[in-house]
């Protein structure tokens, strides 16, 4: 029962955050944004909702590692696999500078995110801890990067209103109701994920932790594998690599941020490994972005072997 109580909750999760985006894309094409800021922001932020219920109400019911193990796993399957399998089938091209000022970006909060986790080494506290404070500086991050894409946005929309001029006027009602019955999906799901996903680790003798970088990490993160493929299939890598970037830089400042802010995240020693290997992906995502300006099929075998690898890794160290 706890099987299918955990594959249910994995259907409305992806189910649900395909009609929020599906729903709130059509309403930003509306309001005039461009394609590279909807996979920046709606359609990052839709695809990332399944990672920030499942972190949150895992922080509510003070499952720490899932709520870390699954914003630094989701992390590490979308730098590798989801960006590898996606320029596998259609090399990414990264034309726009917006996009490389994103990775930095998304750099910075990883950075960010060791440092403020290592109280053991920073502080010689007896463990580590994400907490409330450390929420709120998250959280403030997080706000100066929406700053940041509002205005490229509010610079962008007269040139893009010109463009969509011709574009039918879509219908709000219809819209309104997919982004908001997906977002009731998503919540739903995502408790669900949570309750049968620690009971599973606890009858395998699975950390949460494990628990968290694994089976929650990729079942949230198939929203943004599923995009941005489909996504690259359409010609459309800004909305792919878009989706991507975004998506990191929304799990570590407002996921994280959110759910230490409702209860401080105890953190798991083992996980300093998991973020620096995330920092180190990051590192390697931006030198393939600026490479020919363009993430190729060999850049994507690479990196999809690269997550091969990193869960044969994480499995035997459990």
């Amino acid at each position: 029962m706890t099987y299918l109580l955990l594959i249910i909750g994995f259907a409305l999760l992806i189910k649900g955050a395909d009609f929020f985006v599906d729903g709130a894309s059509k309403i930003a094409q509306a309001l005039h944004v461009s394609p590279l800021l909807i996979g920046l922001t709606i359609v990052a932020f839709g695809t990332s909702s399944p990672e920030a219920t499942v972190s949150i109400v895992a922080a509510l019911e003070e499952n720490a590692g899932v709520a870390i193990g699954n914003v630094v796993g989701s992390n590490i399957f979308n730098i590798t696999f989801v960006v590898g399998l996606t320029a596998l089938l259609s090399p990414l091209k990264v034309e726009s500078e917006t996009i490389r000022k994103e990775i930095p970006f998304t750099l910075l909060a990883s950075t960010s995110l060791l440092i403020l986790i290592s109280d053991i080494s920073l502080q010689s506290l007896s463990s580590n801890f994400i907490t409330r404070g450390d929420g709120f500086i998250f959280l403030l991050f997080f706000a100066i990067f929406l700053y940041y894409i509002f205005e490229v946005a509010r610079h962008s929309r007269d040139r893009i209103k010109q463009e969509s001029a011709a574009v039918e006027e879509p219908s709000w009602g219809k819209n309104i109701l997919f982004t908001l019955g997906g977002l009731a999906a998503i919540i739903f799901g995502g408790d669900l994920t949570v309750n049968s996903s620690t009971k599973i680790a606890y009858s395998f003798g699975m950390s949460e932790t494990l628990v968290g970088l694994t089976i929650v990490a990729v079942g949230t993160s198939l929203p943004e594998l599923i995009t941005s493929v489909t996504a690259a299939l359409k010609k459309q890598s800004e909305i792919a690599l878009g989706n991507i970037v975004g998506s990191n830089i929304f799990n570590i400042l407002f996921v994280l941020g959110a759910a230490s802010v409702i209860s401080p995240l105890a953190v798991d020693p083992k996980i300093v490994v998991d973020v620096v290997l995330m920092i180190i992906l990051t590192i390697v995502l931006l030198i393939f972005s600026r490479s020919n300006s363009q993430i190729g099929k060999i850049e994507g075998i690479i990196l999809a072997a690269a997550y091969i690898i990193y869960m044969i890794f994480i499995i035997l160290r459990n």
